[in-house]
């Protein structure tokens, strides 16, 4: 945390005053107050539906509140739209990033406010150097201005945002789950940038579920529930037990909540299942009602194990068996039609069509079953869709919804209900809890029991060491694309998955 002196006198850059928002009879926030002052992190948490989004959205001109006051430098003030916001310095770095693939990264950092030269031409040659310019600033000599952004890393795009946001003169810079995707080497540079910023004396509003980047980074914690705010506290004088009561209602003791099921037989083996360059002689097998984990740093070749499985990048050699039946997958009709369903780890670009409804989404895997005659029969869309929202709890309005419009943690329940509509028997659940609040994990944690406990197989691949080791009944430890160790759940200790993840492959 930040030990820089700052003058208690000196008034936030924006302020929300006893602010409330509703949407139709859907009050959305009630009352809120937030503040932020120059050179501070200004942390905000809260479960998914709490009104984070809302909020920011607020504070960046996308919405209006329907009472209270936003003020900026102490003035009262109501934004027409987001470019108003941005001519006052308010700037967000969105969790799915909004930049243009096909576009360099100069064209992205100036993209609508591009300097033009007298005679109202680009002036390609500032627009670079002012680019390379606010990139130096971010400690980023590596990344080219003149390189089309789809050809960058997620860290990168990231920084490409933050460098457009700066290139507005942004005062309040509004980052959203910024360390959601990113591996933990890019999560440490990400933290130095922020540091840099406040330096400068950048307000930051810090969206986050990650405990420890909050500790480390922020000055101060507001925390949501149910649209209201229910505490500001100086980061330094609060404990983790204490952010999670806040944030749900409750205190939660066990983050995984394991039960132990009765394993049945076999349903999925692998033997030596490779695919050229990626996964190399992979062997294991699932029980009906296990929980199989798997871990291992990036690029260990977890992903594209599952994605093998799942017949997205099928297998080049070895077997896949089910229920000790051999079986051909050779692409993911053939997976879906073993029972074999796969929830991705980016929900935003492969589970989900963002801008359909609720219903559009959990029947698309299904379609054909509820297709007679090129027609759909929307009264079991609608219904499937109803037994979804009711069954794992999505905090909607309905099932006409727009996804896009749903939290985090919700539309990864989504993404869980339209492969369960499948009816699997095996489920490959990839970063299952990435970017969601605590509660939501909670939730999805719970969910998983149950799925166990009705006899499906489910392999689980986690970044996060602690929901590995809490929610598998064995672990596989992936190292270079193959297996270093399996262990029961017994032995899969932290320092033991943990070296089997840094060492050589198993015998």
């Amino acid at each position: 945390m930040s030990t820089e002196f700052r003058d208690p006198r000196a008034g936030p850059i924006i302020a929300l005053r006893a602010l409330s928002k509703s949407f139709g009879p859907v009050q959305v926030l009630r009352g809120i107050d937030f503040d932020l002052k120059a050179g501070e992190v200004h942390a905000l948490m809260g479960e998914n539906g709490a009104g984070k989004s809302t909020m920011i959205r607020i504070m960046s001109g996308a919405h209006q509140p329907n009472e209270g006051t936003l003020e900026v430098d102490g003035a009262a003030t109501r934004f027409s739209g987001p470019r108003e916001a941005q001519a006052r310095g308010i700037a967000v770095v969105h969790q799915e990033l909004l930049l243009f693939p096909a576009m360099t990264v100069a064209e992205n950092v100036f993209l609508g406010h591009a300097p033009r030269k007298a005679n109202g031409l680009l002036d390609w040659k500032a627009m670079r150097e002012r680019a390379r310019a606010i990139l130096d600033r971010l400690d980023c000599p590596d990344l080219d201005v003149d390189e089309t952004v789809s050809r960058l890393s997620v860290a990168n795009r990231q920084r490409v945002e933050i460098a457009r946001a700066l290139s507005r003169d942004a005062r309040v810079l509004i980052m959203d789950e910024p360390t959601a995707a990113l591996a933990e080497a890019d999560v440490k540079r990400l933290l130095d940038v922020v540091r840099s910023l406040r330096a400068e004396g950048v307000g930051i509003v810090y969206v986050s579920h990650r405990m420890n980047e909050i500790f480390e980074i922020s000055d101060r914690v507001t925390v949501l529930r149910d649209g209201k705010t229910i505490a500001t506290r100086p980061t330094a004088e609060v404990s983790e037990g204490a952010l999670v009561s806040m944030m749900v209602g409750r205190d939660i003791d066990q983050l995984f909540p394991k039960e132990d099921i009765a394993l049945g037989e076999t349903v999925l083996e692998v033997r030596n299942l490779t695919h050229a360059g990626k996964v190399e002689g992979v062997s294991f097998s699932v029980r009906a009602g296990e929980i199989l984990g798997i871990a291992g740093l990036v690029g260990s070749g977890r992903t594209e194990l599952a994605q093998t499985i799942f017949g997205i990048t099928p297998a080049t050699s070895g077997e896949i068996l089910i229920d000790g039946a051999p079986v051909s997958i050779g692409n993911v009709r053939e997976a879906i039609r073993h029972r074999i369903a796969y929830v991705p780890e980016d929900r935003a670009q492969h589970g989900l069509v963002r801008p359909q409804s609720i219903r559009s989404n959990v029947s698309m895997a299904i379609l054909g079953r509820l297709t007679k005659g090129g027609i759909v029969d929307t009264s079991r869309e609608e219904a499937l869709a109803l037994d979804a929202i009711r069954r794992f709890q999505i905090r909607a309005r309905g099932p006409g919804q727009v996804v896009a419009q749903l939290s985090g943690g919700n539309q990864q329940k989504v993404v869980i209900a339209k492969w369960l509509a499948t009816d699997p028997r095996i489920l490959i659940l990839d970063e299952p809890t990435r970017g969601v609040d605590v509660g939501a994990k909670t939730e999805i944690h719970k969910l998983m029991n149950q799925l166990a406990a009705s006899g499906i197989a489910i392999v689980m691949i986690s970044s996060e060491l602690p929901e590995v080791l809490g929610m598998s009944d064995r672990v596989l430890v992936m190292n270079g694309g193959r297996m270093s160790a399996i262990l029961d759940r017994a032995e899969a200790t932290s320092d033991r998955v943990g070296s089997a993840m840094m060492r050589g492959h198993a015998a």
